[in-house]
């Protein structure tokens, strides 16, 4: 129950936030999830780092996300230019100062294209055309897949196949994963009636589905390195913010370049 009460709340929340709050709420949310997220990964990776200079680097790592307020890919490509002089800048200034200056700058930078700009993309979904039910079709994808794994893994999973980095992840589960997550777009393309190609929305929800996986992993891979369960405690049961959007981080971008090329 601890699990369950949370979920549905995230669930109807994320649905108020779509259909019946605007772009620019949707931006402000975004920015704070980007926030706590960065704040989770640095606690990981940097716990020596603090105070202000803790501050500085997230906020050097938030300006792609900050530049989807207008909407266009461009600006947040230059999000992501000036975040990385910041970070430079950073590194420039901490030399000489700090232990292993390139380790840091190097989490930075991995944070401002892993965490910041993939962020940036899901922000980005919400201004194309039918970006709510995009958005929606995300979520239930990643969902989905994360219920017919979970299920599938446990009645039938036997091989494992990342078993340092996610024991719990067995080929049984992919399987499983890739099925719901195909059932659920189809679903919520028929509920919604939106009506996408059932035959290119199965394809894309499986792509879908494996990059999904692999965010998970990553994430999962970030957490091992450093010797940690969760990314936080701010979810009560479901963790940190990062362990909620590690199969939207790299999902979303996909997703949001699908719809800019007329795949989907």
């Amino acid at each position: 129950m601890n699990r369950v009460i949370p979920g549905i709340l995230m669930v109807t929340g994320w649905l108020l936030l779509l259909f019946l709050g605007t772009v620019e709420l949707f931006w402000g949310i975004a920015i704070l999830g980007t926030i706590l997220a960065l704040h989770e990964f640095f606690r990981m990776v940097m716990p020596k780092l603090s105070g202000m200079s803790l501050y500085l680097v997230i906020g050097c790592c938030q300006l792609p996300v900050l530049a989807t307020y207008f909407g266009r890919n461009d600006v947040v490509l230059a999000g992501v230019m000036f975040g990385l002089l910041a970070i430079a800048a950073l590194g420039l200034y901490w030399f000489g100062k700090v232990n292993d200056v390139l380790g840091y700058v190097t989490a930075c930078g991995f944070s401002l294209l892993y965490i910041a700009l993939c962020l940036a993309h899901i922000a980005l979904i919400r201004h194309l055309p039918d970006g709510e039910f995009w958005l929606t079709m995300l979520v239930g994808i990643v969902a989905g897949s994360d219920t017919g794994a979970y299920y599938a893994g446990r009645a039938f999973g036997k091989r494992k196949l990342f078993p340092v980095i996610s024991p719990k992840k067995t080929g049984a589960g992919v399987i499983g994963g890739v099925c719901a997550g195909v059932i659920a777009a189809e679903i919520i393309n028929l509920l919604l009636l939106k009506m996408a190609d059932p035959l290119v929305l199965a394809i894309a929800a499986t792509g879908l589905v494996g990059i999904g996986i692999a965010g998970d992993l990553t994430e999962s891979m970030i957490k091992r390195s450093a010797g940690v369960k969760d990314s936080g405690t701010i979810l009560f049961g479901h963790g940190g913010i990062l362990d909620r959007i590690d199969s939207l981080l790299l999902a979303g971008p996909v997703l949001y370049y699908l719809l800019y090329f007329g795949i989907l």
